[in-house]
């Protein structure tokens, strides 16, 4: 059974990404009408699904990493993801028409503060570097020719230099204290990261109305009309 069918035909699936964006994303789904069933507003929920109010209009919570895929293969005709995770991934079948101006951060790199002070970015010329982003890294380092040594970390980057492991990480940066409790300093600017509502292109042109539909509802509610 392919992606497709496990859902029926006439179903419209968001695939939302589970944490911080969540918060900031339910007012947006206020706005444009959308309530979803009382598990999805619940943190000890285990549920993945939910119903909503809208007939044939059904939310998936997955791992923030997984909304593009869903998405890419038609298990869910919308998506709302970063565009950290969109520039890592790089689908083809994504269409992202939106910024939803939510979760609002940036990718840097970072290194320990003490090394920050003899370092000189501009003479750079190979580095190590623990990230979750190694594409979106290697492309970063290649424009300025640097080769990448890209360490695969899916958490706990903010060890990495102290523990030896690498001399640098490639991050999402918030407020940035969670660097600053680690002795880490940005030293590098990559990215600005929100978040997108996506589509998968195929689902845009074999059920315009409907897709297209939500896509303006979207684009009402976060003002970009």
């Amino acid at each position: 059974m392919s992606l497709q069918d496990s859902v029926a035909q006439d179903t419209i699936v968001l695939a939302v990404p589970k944490g911080r964006i969540l918060k900031e994303l339910r007012p947006l789904l206020d706005r444009i009408g959308i309530k979803p069933s009382a598990a999805f507003d619940d943190e000890n929920s285990r549920d993945l699904r939910f119903v909503t109010n809208v007939p044939g209009f059904e939310i998936i919570r997955v791992r923030s990493f997984d909304v593009p895929t869903f998405v890419a293969f038609g298990a869910a005709q919308l998506g709302v993801a970063g565009n950290d995770v969109l520039m890592e991934f790089d689908y083809p079948e994504i269409y992202a028409p939106l910024d939803l101006k939510i979760g609002r951060c940036r990718i840097s790199v970072a290194e320990l503060a003490d090394f920050s002070k003899t370092d000189d970015p501009s003479r750079w010329s190979h580095v190590r570097v623990a990230t979750k982003y190694p594409e979106l890294t290697r492309r970063h380092f290649a424009e300025r020719g640097v080769q990448a040594e890209c360490i695969k970390l899916n958490g706990a980057m903010e060890l990495a230099p102290s523990l030896g492991l690498c001399q640098r990480i490639v991050d999402l940066v918030s407020s940035g204290a969670t660097l600053r409790a680690n002795g880490l300093v940005e030293v590098e600017h990559i990215a600005d990261v929100t978040s997108r509502l996506i589509v998968n292109r195929a689902a845009l042109k074999t059920r315009s109305d409907e897709v297209g539909y939500w896509v303006e509802r979207f684009r009402e509610a976060c003002g970009a009309g």
